[in-house]
């Protein structure tokens, strides 16, 4: 599988941009939307209005020029109505311009949605080795420079290069009907050289930008990882250690970034300097023409004007150009990030999970997160429907694995896992998913509501479905307690609440998910023993008549389970009820003494 470095790394030298290109149109003509179609037809018959109208601008001053140097007494009418002909060409070009644009606007808006929605989408579906793999602010950055070079490659594309080649196509032409071919040989000559130019230079500014850009995005990924961990950035007194980190990344990002812009301005500079080369020779070439007779004082402002209209879109070549290799560039990451192949996916012929009791088989797995270290060896159990298994074991186990496989966040290696008798692996992710609620050891929350948070376990629930789980997880009586009530902020990640408030959360969204499996992931192992009891009554009614599989640490809130199994170095050293565990004085009953004796050490310190 690809990794986020892969999928976020330019493309490879030589590789062509017509493939970036070809993916690209799609959004720009969706095959599915013919009012967006029109809408790309009717903004290109406005840009050919536009550039129609600004051809006609130094035409029409030629001819009101030509009339007041004839000294012709009607000329001054004619003259004042060619000026106002003027006027208003550089009038209809501004409008239909700005019509265009308005035109066109639901169309990028569009296209920068479906491609975002496809990303985003995307991204859900990739595995959780994918997940923990990233890192957040790069993976972010990326997908909001492909989004927005969206809009950067449509407007370019289609509203400064191809009306420049029209312009150019018309000028030349103009050229060589009224001033020689010599016009249009120069002209031709110093625009190709003009575009090489361009182009030369700004690739070399591209392995700066792509410099630069990576500079950015590791400077925004340290600050973001950094921001994220607050909490340990305060424990160990680290913000000078952070700083120093931060420092350096945005050091190197203010490197690339003064490389840039100073290559900028050399490219400003030539370019200004072949355009001015070009206006010169033709304004001298014209004068010397008018001097022998040969044309009249309106060509000289007649080529002046086509010639500075045609330099406004080339003065941008430069630009146009380097944002349209950027944004191939962001494109093709981004594409690259889309064809990220998905560690975890559907059976072609995979069926929605049929749950009818809910029992769960454990058949030989075997499992490895990479095959030099194996994590479960031949882990074999059944929970019957309604039933509680307890796992438990040192950390490091392979405990909460199982919950992992039995989401299907990995596939296994050997073996086979089945709920009411069907593989997990041939049913759809989907349906697998809805079966199963958790309740983990470290409840992260959204950064809104507690009503948002509750709801995300069923976001379609009722006010009076919310508030019974809440009130099934004991919290509905802190919340109604709270200023705001159920629309209280939790804050980033859940951190205005406490341990015990966070878990009663999050036990309250499985309540409202209502699934026939539930898995409780050392739901208290974190908190004091006062909140645990508590919690404990909690879940108790949370589980009841569910299959539920309990992964604890500590051992008392194990005891009333039907079966508990011992993991040892992922693999079952015992199984039993708790009775019989203790009985036989193995590995469970030496885990069970020493937690008392802990918890006896606890009480009499306090």
């Amino acid at each position: 599988m690809q990794s986020l470095a892969a999928a976020a790394s330019p493309p490879p030298p030589g590789e062509a941009d017509l493939k970036t290109l070809k993916r690209f149109l799609p959004y720009l003509w969706p095959a599915d939307r013919s009012d967006l179609k029109l809408r790309v037809v009717g903004a290109m018959a406005l840009v050919l209005l536009a550039k129609a109208t600004t051809l006609a601008m130094p035409y029409a001053l030629k001819l009101a020029l030509d009339q007041m140097a004839a000294g012709v007494p009607d000329g001054v009418g004619i003259a004042m109505a060619l000026v106002a002909s003027y006027a208003l060409a550089r009038f209809g070009g501004v409008l239909f311009d700005n019509l265009r644009n308005a035109v066109f606007e639901r169309v990028g808006q569009e296209a920068a949605r479906r491609l975002s929605l496809d990303v985003f989408a995307h991204i859900h579906r990739l595995s959780l080795r994918f997940h923990l793999e990233r890192r957040t602010g790069a993976l972010t950055r990326l997908i909001e420079r492909g989004t927005k070079s969206i809009d950067t490659m449509l407007y370019f594309l289609l509203f400064n290069i191809f009306p420049t080649v029209i312009e150019l196509t018309a000028v030349c032409i103009l050229f060589g009907r009224g001033f020689g071919w010599e016009l249009v040989a120069a002209t031709l000559v110093m625009v190709v050289l003009y575009i090489a130019y361009t182009q030369r230079i700004t690739d070399w500014r591209a392995a700066l930008r792509r410099e630069m850009v990576d500079s950015d995005q590791k400077a925004t990924a340290r600050a973001v990882d950094s921001l994220l961990n607050y909490e340990t950035v305060k424990y160990f007194n680290a913000e000078s250690h952070e700083n120093r980190n931060y420092g350096r990344a945005i050091k190197r990002y203010t490197d690339a970034a003064t490389k840039s812009e100073v290559s900028l301005a050399w490219l400003n500079v030539g370019q200004s300097f072949i355009t001015n080369l070009l206006m010169a020779g033709a304004l001298a070439w014209v004068v010397f023409g008018w001097s022998q007779g040969l044309f009249t004082l309106g060509d000289v402002a007649f080529v002046n004007g086509l010639l500075m209209q045609l330099f406004r879109p080339l003065d941008m070549l430069g630009m146009v150009y380097r944002e349209i290799r950027q944004g191939l560039i962001d494109m093709e990451a981004m594409f690259r990030l889309i064809d990220t192949e998905a560690e975890i996916a559907d059976a072609p012929d995979a069926v929605p999970l049929v749950v009818d009791g809910a029992a769960i088989r454990f058949e030989s797995v075997e499992f490895a997160y990479e095959p030099r270290r194996q994590i479960l060896h031949g882990i074999s159990f059944s929970v019957p429907p309604g039933a509680k298994l307890a796992v438990v074991g040192h950390s490091g186990a392979g405990k909460s694995t199982l919950s992992r496989i039995l989401y299907r966040f990995y596939d296994i290696q050997g073996g086979r896992v089945t709920i009411d008798g069907q593989d997990i692996r041939t049913v759809t992710q989907d349906s697998l998913r809805r079966a199963i609620g958790i309740v983990p050891q470290d409840t992260v929350l959204f950064n809104d509501t507690i009503r948002y948070n509750i709801a995300y376990g069923r976001p379609d629930a009722t006010e009076a479905e919310i508030i019974a789980a809440a009130r099934g997880a004991a919290i509905h009586d802190f919340i109604i307690g709270l200023p705001d009530g159920y629309e209280t902020q939790v804050g980033e990640r859940g951190l205005k609440l406490s341990g015990g408030e966070k878990q009663r959360v999050a036990i309250a969204r499985t309540i409202l998910k209502d699934p026939p499996i539930l898995i409780l992931d050392e739901a208290t192992s974190a908190l004091d023993s006062a909140t645990e009891a508590s919690i404990q009554e909690a879940l108790g009614g949370v589980a009841a008549g569910r299959t539920t599989i309990v992964i604890a640490h500590r051992l008392s809130t194990v005891t009333d389970a039907d079966e508990i199994i011992v993991l040892d170095a992922g693999r079952i050293i015992e199984r039993g009820r708790h009775e019989a565990l203790l009985a036989r004085g193995g590995a469970y009953a030496q885990m069970w003494a020493l937690q008392q004796a802990e918890d006896a050490d606890t009480a009499a310190a306090a």
